[in-house]
């Protein structure tokens, strides 16, 4: 069972069913998870050949009038938020910096229903390394008032090529692509989720390699890539992928 899915089920019992009620529209809180998700992937850094270290401190900005209906049930959520990124670390092998914490906050630029997230690593404190739950798979505590690690590996020996950066632009949003495998579709326990209508649950997905493919997963409307209608095709810098109505655009870069 995927981790979006059981973070799911644990919510539907929490308060004698108060959850269902509060999130029956406006933001829900499997897309808050996704969300965080997706923050973790693309705010991933390789600290060694065993080790991606991921962002431990998560603020939701939500819009006044969603902020206000959640309050009441914001140290729960919040609970259930850090411990369902958790889980997604120990699937995916990130480890933190120090102890997951997830705040709710309000933005008065938002509408209601709209969200936005932001992250960053936090070291643990003496106190905080080592606490139950938390994967921090023995990295020592950042010295207080050190920078952040940086965002990508040193660069190598002059002249040799940078590693190649991969992203997918949907809407003017920017996802990351940190894994050779990249599944895109309208079902929460896609990487990347889509809402539109004509999208299947599974679409598509992208492989990365020697070459970048996309595949499309038995998709009920099918693919079209570059103007072409197909079902695998090799992606270069700036390929189109149209799925449903939306269009993917296909990006890589050196360094």
């Amino acid at each position: 069972m995927g981790v979006l899915k059981r973070f799911e089920q644990r919510l539907e019992g929490l308060v004698n069913g108060t959850f269902a009620k509060v999130f029956k529209s406006e933001v829900q809180p499997v897309e808050i998870a996704g969300a965080l998700q997706r923050e973790c992937d693309n705010n991933a850094t390789i600290w060694n050949r065993d080790r991606t270290v991921v962002p431990n401190d998560f603020i939701v900005e939500l819009s006044a009038p969603d902020y206000e209906r959640l309050a009441p049930y914001a140290g729960q959520l919040s609970d259930e938020l850090a411990g369902m990124v958790r889980d997604y670390a120990k699937q995916q092998r990130y480890t933190f910096m120090g102890s997951v914490k997830v705040h709710l906050e309000k933005a008065d630029d938002l509408d209601t229903g709209l969200y936005r997230v932001r992250s960053r690593t936090m070291a643990a404190s003496t106190s905080q390394s080592g606490a139950p739950g938390d994967h921090g798979g023995g990295l020592p505590p950042m010295p207080q008032g050190a920078p952040r690690m940086p965002s990508a590996p040193p660069p190598g020996p002059p002249g040799a090529p940078g590693p190649v950066r991969r992203w997918v632009e949907i809407n003017g949003s920017r996802h990351q692509i940190s894994r050779t495998t990249l599944v895109l579709g309208r079902s929460t326990e896609a990487d990347v989720r889509i809402d539109d209508p004509g999208v299947s649950r599974k679409h598509c997905e992208i492989r990365t390699g020697p070459t970048v493919v996309v595949q499309d997963l038995g998709s009920t409307n099918g693919i079209v890539v570059d103007g072409q209608r197909t079902t695998h095709a090799t992606l270069r810098d700036g390929s189109r992928i149209v799925v449903g109505s939306t269009t993917i655009i296909y990006r890589q870069a050196e360094g």
